[in-house]
């Protein structure tokens, strides 16, 4: 057409050219305003990082964030810029200045909508009001009171693991001792944990135990981690692919989700058309019906039923692995925890929820562990208030995302002496601690701190005091062979970690 004339005498190439150029134009001044004339410019770290999103994005896709970010914080301090609008925490201060309880009227550091947007109808990723609200509802369930009653639940579970890796050991001639057996224990953690959590969520277990496999339903949630971790990187970098996906090809990203939410609607339903009363979360938030403060809707039910079993299971299995593995690694600790454990009890059948609160190395063990593998390796990012806020002494502005790396923080010789050590020693009161008298121990914050902090803390350490004293009541722990060893080298951290089998040799203890 003759109101084209002038452009169609320009080589297609020549466009092509002019918006590769204009692109890169746009890319770089953009580059020098976020190194130069951002409102983080002030804050130290590597100026490539702080440039452009594609080295923490690199890092994330690469699994390396955790050890790049601490070799920042170890050359620029407790505060690094590790992206143009995105700061690393790892001062003992942040916990509190990020995720602490706000005064009255404060605003709130909301969760990163990057990381949570599948999140906003549960606990974990709800605004403040409705999280106020599920967090009142199920309140009840994690009380001391309902955890005495789900005591004969939850012994059930831990007498079925017991049995079953008794079930492990080769039987002998009459009157010999049991041979040792190699197992999996990273597997049958994984068992008991979701069967417990099952149970107190749906109402029923998922029968990993009886079957010594994992439930199709759990096990997509370990497959589908890796496509997460994508999908997370995805939003930060280029968020219209994520849109185009769930418009194209809506399978791609929502089948997966639509398959567990409707199977834990059906969980969810036989539970409520029992029509029973038992001490479980269900009877927790169908409690509140008809108090505005309380009352969940159903969609909710099932949104925070389905995040139970899963923040409340994998958690807690990494955690025992971890101890496990290094129990195994380290017998000199060991032998003091088996100590303990086989001192304090005549028999197997004191071991209870009460009793193991007695076992103060046993949680002294429990702590190092999750210090030096903590079960969530991600930052779980924050996005700073309107009007901005001082976080650590220095003023951040609003929409700056926060984060604070556990394994950075609690690997950090800043915080700990000695950090890459396993040392129980340094959490209890004796001669033996006293080297570590300066360690920052606020910066250990496992389950987090303030009003979104882990509703589950208190089942977390019951279920592992538990477990961690049958264990060493009944078998001595070593690795099975070298790759064994290695074994948390190998653990690849993800948004969760992704565990490799863990193969203990456990021989039994001769009474």
């Amino acid at each position: 057409m003759a109101l084209f004339a002038p452009f169609e005498t320009v080589p297609l190439s020549s466009w092509s050219g002019w918006a590769l150029g204009l692109a890169l134009l746009y890319a770089g001044s953009r580059m020098v305003y976020n190194v130069y004339f951002h409102p983080l410019r002030h804050y130290p770290g590597p100026k490539l990082w702080a440039a452009s999103i594609l080295p923490y994005t690199y890092n994330w896709l690469a699994r390396s964030t955790y050890s790049s970010i601490s070799r920042l914080h170890a050359r620029y301090g407790d505060v690094v810029r590790v992206a143009p609008n995105r700061l690393s925490y790892i001062h003992p201060d942040a916990w509190n200045d990020i995720r602490g309880h706000r005064k009255m009227g404060e605003g709130e550091h909301t969760k990163d909508p990057d990381f949570y947007s599948t999140a906003i109808h549960n606990l974990l990723g709800a605004n403040r009001s409705d999280h106020a609200r599920f967090r009142r509802a199920l309140a009840h369930g994690f009380s001391a009171r309902s955890m005495q009653l789900q005591q004969p639940l939850i012994m059930q579970y831990m007498d079925l693991l017991l049995s079953r890796l008794n079930d492990k050991v080769a039987p002998t001639s009459k009157g010999g001792n049991p041979s040792p057996a190699v197992v999996d224990l990273a597997a049958y953690f994984n068992y008991t944990t979701f069967d417990v959590i099952g149970d107190l969520s749906f109402g029923s277990p998922f029968g990993c135990l009886e079957t010594e496999e994992l439930h199709p339903w759990v096990k997509v949630i370990f497959d589908t981690t890796p496509n997460v971790h994508i999908i997370i990187a995805l939003r930060r970098v280029v968020p219209f692919v994520i849109t185009a996906l769930r418009t194209l090809a809506p399978n791609v990203l929502g089948k997966t989700m639509a398959d567990q939410i409707a199977f834990a609607g059906k969980r969810v339903d036989k539970r409520l058309s029992s029509h029973t009363s038992r001490p479980d979360y269900i009877d927790a938030m169908i409690a509140g019906q008809g108090d505005a403060d309380k009352e969940i809707e159903y969609f909710e039910i099932v949104e925070n039923a389905r995040l139970l079993v899963f923040a409340g299971s994998e958690t807690t299995a990494t955690a025992l692995s971890g101890a496990a593995w290094l129990l195994a690694m380290h017998p000199e600790v060991q032998k003091k925890l088996a100590q303990e454990v086989r001192s304090e009890f005549k028999s197997g059948d004191e071991i209870d929820m009460h009793s193991v609160q007695k076992l103060k190395y046993m949680l002294a063990v429990l702590d190092e562990s999750l210090r030096l593998l903590p079960a969530v390796p991600a930052s779980l990012p924050r996005i700073c208030q309107k009007g901005g806020d001082t976080i650590c002494g220095k003023y951040v502005p609003e929409g700056a995302a926060m984060e604070i790396w556990p394994m950075v923080v609690f690997h950090s010789s800043r915080n700990f002496t000695d950090p890459k050590k396993f040392i129980p020693e340094r959490w209890l009161d004796g001669p033996e601690s006293e080297r570590f008298a300066k360690d920052r121990v606020q910066a250990f914050q496992p389950f987090s701190v303030g009003p979104r902090n882990c509703i589950g803390r208190n089942l977390a350490y019951t279920e592992m005091r538990l477990i961690m004293a049958k264990l060493m009541w009944n078998f001595d722990l070593s690795p099975a062979d070298e790759e064994a060893r290695s074994w948390m080298d190998r653990c690849i951290p993800f948004h969760l970690w992704h565990r490799p089998p863990l193969n203990i040799k456990l021989t039994p203890v001769a009474r």
